[in-house]
């Protein structure tokens, strides 16, 4: 039930890779193998009152809904990946994880009906389980484990459909009033914006909702407690959505030939306290310091992480290249990058500097924080800066 687009932000770390469906990786986040079990028991229980089985049997009926489950949420997920390759973007991968699933891709929508086509794929292709399986519930025999299970599922789809199709961020239906947003407003980060307060509107009516029927008894703890966690959930990614819509409006702000700091370039051996000496001396702007060999050419990077943590009365005893980087082992940025590339080259490569080139010259360091600077100016004011 999250944004599905590719999110100019961070390399989101999705989880254990289980295999590939048409080509796709699949992944499986760790809170999914918890929803499993927790499933697995609860449902096995349910079944194990209704139809008067033993334990085990009764678990791995359970167990079993789970799969059917997991089956569910997986095609919901490639009726969103599908949809999109059907239209020329490209699917880094599909994640279940506790709350369902969501599907990466390598770029946002070029327009708004393929990108409400994309993000209502989804909830069709439940309502369809849906559909199906409640013809399956009414074709089979009353107080079955077959149909027992077919009614689970047909509630369960039918429900994950409505859901998702409520109107904002970061749901389907979220997407869908982006996309429509879009269409008017000619503006994407904009309609993101007011389909990303929508969804968190979205959080407090339904907060409000849960809890007014737990006043009345008409909700378990348990279903309380689980409401609310889907809650945080959609209250957090809303606000996020809100962020990157923001973030990526700076993104014409990025100029590597300005943000990127000047080096400067001690000799190899040079003691850390006279590295950082020098670079306080230096006239330009926060130079990074650099490691340069016996002929003047600069072969290495100094980590600023791991000189920071390097106690104060031990700097003048340290080596400046003990805390460095070979340059092949950090990431180049080459001059003339749009500020979206840049983005794009960080997310795929994480890290706290890049060297800035021009050919095969070191032209400057950029931080990631003077990036994030940029981008997020208002958290930037609340961090010391490096």
């Amino acid at each position: 039930m999250e944004d599905h687009a590719q999110q100019p932000r961070r390399a989101r770390r999705p989880g254990r890779v289980v295999g590939r469906v048409l080509g796709i990786p699949l992944y499986v986040n760790a809170s999914m193998w918890l929803l499993a079990v927790l499933v697995t028991v609860v449902y096995g229980n349910y079944v194990r009152e209704q139809l008067s089985l033993p334990a085990p049997a009764a678990y791995a009926i359970g167990l079993g809904f789970v799969l059917c489950l997991l089956g569910s949420v997986l095609l919901h997920e490639l009726g969103h990946a599908l949809t999109a390759r059907r239209y020329g973007i490209g699917v880094r991968g599909i994640t279940l994880e506790l709350l369902g699933g969501w599907t990466e891709m390598d770029r946002d929508a070029p327009s708004p009906r393929v990108d409400a086509l994309v993000s209502l794929a989804g909830p069709a292709v439940s309502l369809a389980l849906g559909g199906i399986a409640t013809a399956a519930t009414w074709a089979l025999p009353d107080r079955t484990v077959a149909g027992q299970i077919a009614f689970q599922l047909a509630v369960s789809n039918v429900l994950v459909a409505l859901f998702n199709v409520l109107p904002g961020l970061p749901l389907d239906g979220g997407r869908a009033l982006r996309a429509g947003l879009w269409a008017v407003l000619r503006d994407r980060d904009r309609a993101t914006v007011v389909a990303g307060w929508a969804g968190r509107g979205l959080a407090l009516v339904t907060a409000s909702v849960v809890l007014l029927l737990y006043r009345l008894n008409l909700l378990t703890l348990f279903g309380l407690a689980f409401v609310l966690l889907v809650v945080f959930t959609l209250w957090q990614g809303a606000g996020q959505s809100i962020r990157l819509a923001r973030m990526t409006r700076r993104f014409p702000l990025v100029d590597l030939g300005e943000l990127a700091r000047p080096v400067l370039a001690v000799p190899s051996g040079t003691p850390l306290a006279e590295a950082q000496r020098r670079g306080a001396a230096d006239k330009r702007d926060r130079p990074a310091l650099a490691v340069a060999d016996a002929s003047g050419r600069v072969v290495a990077l100094v980590d600023v992480g791991a000189a920071a943590k390097v106690p104060v009365d031990r700097r003048p005893w340290v080596a400046v290249d003990s805390v460095s980087r070979a340059l092949g082992g950090v990431p180049a940025l080459p001059l003339g990058l749009t500020g979206e590339q840049v983005v794009r080259a960080v997310q795929a490569h994480p890290g706290a500097q890049y060297l800035v080139t021009a050919g095969e010259d070191v032209v400057g360091v950029l931080h990631v924080a003077d990036l994030a600077g940029v981008l997020e100016p208002q958290r930037a004011t609340r961090r010391p800066r490096s």
